[in-house]
């Protein structure tokens, strides 16, 4: 039995800290002008977030759990720091948007976002199906409010609705599927449960089956995977831009991260069984992605299939398990590579339709002439996201497709190369309309906003540097004891 007094509760630090530093920001939105605008509460997020990301990596180096229910290892460490990142970076684009639309009440708009990182976290860090779960709720309660908070908007207030429903079917999902791991074995700890699997799945094999697609199709919902996706385009156009970049990145890279270690943990023992399922899904998500993304001409709708497609090729490596090792380092780097492609793409088009006052594609006409930089910022994301030879997501592919194939998934390997192909049609619509349309009479020069040119710099120039020298964080990566408390 864990007791409260024997746990080492410094292994949450920095999940402790960020819920304060949330809790301060929330308390001082209320000792201020409720309406005006207040960008240091972008900053003091921002700050927030990065003193989280140095206390995940200085304290608790050598890792540890507390009684099988929370445990800090290499692999929670990288996906924490993937994901602070990737919410500073979403905050940074979001301090320029917030300023446009005074109707967002700031304060809780951050402390939401703060709220959403921490629950992110809980999960990441999660060695129990109870803690997985909190985790899980508090990232879509956030999630959920965030879709919605153009309350006025009906599109807004219509992707909120469809949101919590569909989101709350899907938690209902694992949790059913939770419920019959939990009835066969009597624990909720997946180390605990691991263990009993074998046992169990020759006595018990629908029911344990039953439970890993309960689960599966609950965590598809969270990562839009193919046929979980539904939700994901209506949701991604009504929601605020910079929530839609959150759900697309931050939120789903969360649910990979579960999903690894739900399921690479607790059905560890019984792989073959389940592999080939990750495999089909994984080839219906890169297909039907960006199949229906030729048809887009919604900018947010295309960046939504797009994002589903993503999900395909991280699934990948999933399916196609060289050793474990491996799965994660390949799941890690592309992560890494997506969030910085993807959020220095969603910096732009918030640049682009918030100047236009539309959403469509036609909005990029003539980017080039108005703002050079940005059309050249954007292309690189672009080409990147299609896996252009020598860009950062070639490699990220690159080393996905060679796992397949070592794995005897050539097959799967097929599909991600005709399914890349796709891609550039649709990414090289919206650079065409950079470079070889001429932008409307009234059109005129972009002044770029501090705030998202900062994001978008540091986007590229991490991005371009990584695409020169990807071996370095790879060999990082793959030195890493990934889950050695387990």
């Amino acid at each position: 039995m864990l007791l409260a007094n024997d746990a080492n509760w410094s292994l949450m630090t920095p999940e402790i800290v960020l819920a304060a530093l949330a809790l301060i920001i929330f308390t001082i939105d209320f000792m201020t002008d409720i309406k005006g605008k207040k960008p240091f509460l972008g900053r003091l997020s921002i700050i927030s977030l990065l003193i989280t990301a140095v206390l995940v990596l200085f304290t608790n180096n050598d890792g540890g759990t507390i009684g099988h229910v929370f445990v800090v290892d290499s692999f929670s460490m990288v996906f924490k720091l993937i994901i602070l990142v990737g919410v500073a970076l979403v905050i940074g684009i979001s301090m320029y948007y917030l300023d446009k639309h005074e109707d967002i009440y700031q304060g809780e708009y951050y402390s939401l976002m703060l709220f959403a990182t921490l629950g992110a976290m809980l999960m990441v860090s999660s060695a129990d199906l109870i803690v997985l779960f909190v985790g899980l709720e508090i990232l879509s309660i956030s999630s959920y409010c965030l879709a919605a908070f153009k309350k006025y908007n009906r599109k807004s207030t219509e992707a909120g609705i469809k949101y919590v429903v569909l989101g709350g079917t899907a938690s209902a999902f694992i949790l059913y599927g939770m419920s019959f791991l939990y009835g066969l074995t009597g624990t909720t700890s997946i180390v605990e449960i691991r263990e009993a699997i074998p046992t169990l799945w020759v006595d018990y094999t629908w029911v344990i089956a039953m439970s890993f697609l309960f689960m599966l199709a609950g965590f598809g919902f969270k990562i839009s995977a193919v046929p979980f996706h539904m939700w994901a385009p209506d949701v991604y156009e009504g929601s605020p831009t910079p929530v839609t970049a959150f759900l697309s990145v931050v939120s789903k890279l969360a649910g990979f991260a579960i999903v690894l270690r739900l399921f690479f943990v607790t059905f560890e023992n019984i792989y073959v069984e389940w592999a080939f399922t990750f495999a089909v899904i994984a080839a219906l998500t890169m297909v039907i992605g960006n199949f229906i993304a030729l048809t887009q001409k919604n900018v947010k709708r295309l960046m939504a299939y797009s994002g589903i497609a993503q999900a395909g090729y991280l699934l990948v490596p999933i399916a196609a398990v060289v050793t474990e090792a491996d799965t994660f380092t390949m799941i890690a780097f592309y992560g890494m590579a997506y969030v910085l492609m993807t959020l220095g793409a969603f910096a732009i088009i918030i640049l682009v339709t918030e100047d236009s006052g539309k959403e469509d594609m036609s909005s990029f006409k003539g980017l080039w002439e108005r703002s050079p930089y940005m059309a050249v910022a954007m292309s690189v994301f672009l080409i990147s996201l299609a896996g252009l030879p020598l860009t950062l997501g070639f490699w990220g592919k690159a080393y996905i497709f060679f796992g397949a194939v070592a794995a005897g998934m050539t097959w799967l390997a097929v599909v991600m190369i005709v399914t890349s192909v796709v891609s550039f049609f649709y990414y090289f619509g919206i650079i065409r309309q950079m470079f070889m349309r001429e932008p409307e009479p009234t059109d005129q020069e972009i002044k770029v906003p501090v705030y998202l040119s900062v994001v978008v710099t540091i986007c590229l120039a991490v991005t371009v540097a990584l695409a020169f020298i990807p071996s370095i964080v790879m060999d990082w990566l793959q030195g890493l004891t990934w889950m050695g408390m387990f």
